[in-house]
Order: C-alpha cells, then structure tokens, then sequence
C-alpha cells in the first residue's frame, strides 16, 4: 500500500479544466496526484482511483456526465474513510449526484457538490466560481482546495441543489449566445459590417462578459473549444429534463437545445457551443481564411517553364464508331426480335442487310423488325450519289435505312 500523505489533492478527470485546476492547485504548494481514464505523460499520474484515494484526503472529480460520475464513486468507495472529502464538480442530473453522494457517505467520507461556472480561461486564471452544497462542516476544511481555482464561492443549501443553480445560469448563458448569433444575422442581412453591432452591444445593458469574448470569435468563426456544444447541449437537456419534473415548460432553452443539436450532428460536438453561429453567418470568412482561400497565380514553389520548352501532344484519334453500328466484319450477326434466334448473313455489297429500327415502334402490336423488299423501288438517283461519298458503314447504314422506311411505307400504301 503506498503511503499517505495527509492534504495530499488528488484530481480524477484532465480536461480542459480538470488540468488547469491541478495546475493551480501545485502553485499554491499542494502536493497533486492525478488520475485520468487515458493515461496523459503529467507529474504524479497515479495507476488507479483506489491508489490515489489512499495518498490523498482531498478529492476534486472532474468528469463528464452521470454515468462517469457514478463509476468514480464506485471506485473510490472501498479506499474511502472518514477523512476523506469528496467535491464533484461535473454537471450531472439531481438524481445522479444524489446516488453519488450515498455511495461515499456510506464508508464515512464526506461529499460537497460543487459544479462551477467558468470555462478554459478562467480556469487557467484560477477565476472559477463553484457552486457548493453540502455539509458545511465539510466546505470549511475543504474551503482551501476550492480558493485555489476559484475567485468566489457561492454556497447554495442540500445536494442536488448546486446542480439547479448551474444549470440555470446556463440556460441564460447558451440562450444569449444563440440570441447574439441571430442578431449578427440580422445586422449581416440589412448590409451593415457585423463590427457595428460589437460596438453597438458595449454600452448596450444586454452586454455581458459571455458576449465580449464570444461576438468576435463568432464573427471570425473562430470555435477553438472553450466549453464544447456536447457539454452545453447535455446541460441544456439536464435544465429541460428538470423543467419537466416540475411541470414546467422552457420554450427558449428547447429552442437553444435544437440549435445545439444542429451542431451536434454536424459532427462539431467538440467545437466551442458558439458555433451555433454557423447555421446564420455561413458566408462570413474571417481575413486570415480568405487570403489562405484566395487563388494562387503565381508561386515560388511551382516554377515557371519557357514556352521554348513545352511539349505539345497530339490531339487524340477520332473516336471509335457507336457500338450500336454493325462493324463491316466477313460475318454480320443479326438477331431477330420475334424468334430470338441469331442468324448469320454474309457481307458483301450486293447484300441485302436486315437492320433494326431505330426508334421503338408506337404502338405495342407493331413491334416487328422492319425489312427490305426486294422489289421495293430504289432510291432516287441523286440520293444515291450523295449516299456513294460516304465510305464506310456509316454511309451504308444511311442508305439501307432510308431504303427501308421508303420499302415500308410503300408496302402500308
């Protein structure tokens, strides 16, 4: 067993903010041990939860959703005791918290819910705010660990409550960025440049910090993932999901939930939630994409060659005849319409040669090959002289077609 190590911190989850809060925490003198589900190369990356849970007393969790949460419970339970503190940051349902929370109470440890609000920068910053529910016996010994990321804890009341909060905040948070992307919209249609609007929006009592760093980057179309659509989306349905259990019906969030989904199924689950975006501002190309999309007439890595130099191809040959036309062979094949059955006729130029009609016949009951009579009458004599200049098959075909139609209609007359 390894040796613990009291005010140890163990951080299980390096996302986006799971990494950065374990960063902050070594700056303020804490000794880390982290753990994620893939292995990352990091200082004090420990084998298992059980392994970390038995070197640290304090243990912040920053997974993704309910059944992630759930599982990290499960695993701590049999290395948890007493003087454990357990802080789950994640937003999950009330539900799953709640299932949480009984699994490490059950082996005397204790457990705040502690979601916050803030994303990849103020994370960095250590400028995090949580949302702490819980005992309060708890948050006063394991208040230290959250200051160190944080500029401000808001304490709420019981466990599944911390949860509400956020994810309220959240409706109004993804409700103003996808009312934003419609206004740019809006400013975009009318013709006026969409910086219009980012200087109208400063002294607009609607503005707000949200706003301020995302106008620009939606304008740029810059969604580098600060909090990605998949997490805003699952927190917009946890709102809509408990809405529901208290009979209420969230028009707006549903809306904002359907753009997100949108982008959810565009394949940009890990893009910033702002790029809701997109479906309104599709033309809007930032300077830096469109000078990399402007065509390239000249460039130093394709060299120019003197027209000295050029080599010329030989236009190809004419292509070969249709494969409809009967090839001038020893044998010509032809197959009747009516028996199926093939027959061969020899070629030479006296030779009477049955060919298929053209077109398809009108009428169903006429479907018969046309042929020549014998004692049809010829063709004028100065149609013969302008079908004889035409050598080869084709010229033939000419001919024996016209003969033909002139044979059948005689014979109808």
């Amino acid at each position: 067993m390894a040796r613990r190590i009291r005010k140890n911190v163990g951080v299980i989850g390096l996302g986006i903010i799971g990494s950065r809060v374990a960063e902050n925490l070594r700056k303020k003198g804490y000794r880390v041990f982290v753990w994620n589900r893939t292995p990352r190369p990091v200082p004090n990356f420990v084998g298992s939860i059980g392994e970390l849970a038995e070197m640290c007393d304090y243990i912040q969790i920053f997974v993704s959703d309910d059944e992630a949460l759930t599982q990290v419970a499960e695993q701590l339970t049999p290395a948890l005791a007493p003087r454990h503190i357990v802080f789950a940051h994640p937003t999950v349902s009330p539900h799953s918290m709640h299932q949480a929370s009984e699994l490490v109470e059950r082996r005397g440890g204790r457990f705040l819910e502690a979601p916050f609000t803030g994303s990849k920068m103020a994370a960095e910053n250590g400028e995090l705010v949580y949302y702490v529910a819980g005992d309060e016996a708890a948050l006063k010994e394991g208040r230290p660990v959250l200051e160190a990321s944080s500029k401000d804890i808001i304490i709420i009341g019981e466990i599944g409550q911390a949860t509400a909060v956020k994810v309220a905040t959240n409706i109004v948070t993804a409700a103003s960025v996808q009312a934003a992307a419609e206004a740019l919209a809006l400013i975009q249609t009318v013709g006026l440049p969409l910086g219009k609007f980012v200087e109208a929006m400063r002294g607009n009592a609607s503005n707000s910090k949200c706003l301020e760093m995302k106008l620009p980057k939606m304008i740029e179309r810059n969604f580098e993932p600060h909090f990605s659509v998949k997490h805003m989306l699952k927190d917009i349905q946890i709102a809509i999901r408990l809405g529901l259990s208290h009979h209420l019906e969230l028009a707006i969030t549903a809306a904002t939930r359907d753009r997100l989904l949108e982008q959810m199924q565009q394949g940009r689950e890990e893009e910033d939630y702002s790029v809701v975006a997109r479906r309104y501002l599709a033309d809007i190309i930032s300077p830096a994409a469109a000078e990399a999309a402007a065509p390239q007439l000249f460039s130093d890595q394709v060299p120019l060659v003197p027209f000295s130099e050029i080599q010329f191809q030989p236009e190809p040959a004419a292509a070969q005849e249709p494969s409809s036309f009967v090839p001038l062979m020893p044998e010509i094949v032809a197959q009747e319409s009516e028996t199926s059955e093939i027959v061969t006729v020899p070629a030479s130029e006296d030779a009477e040669i049955s060919v298929a009609a053209a077109e398809p016949q009108v009428e169903p009951e006429n479907t018969s090959v046309a042929t020549e009579d014998a004692s049809a009458p010829a063709p004028p004599q100065e149609e013969q002289r302008e079908t004889a200049e035409h050598e080869g098959l084709f010229g033939r075909w000419l001919r024996r077609s016209a003969s033909s139609e002139k044979s059948s209609d005689a014979q109808e007359q």
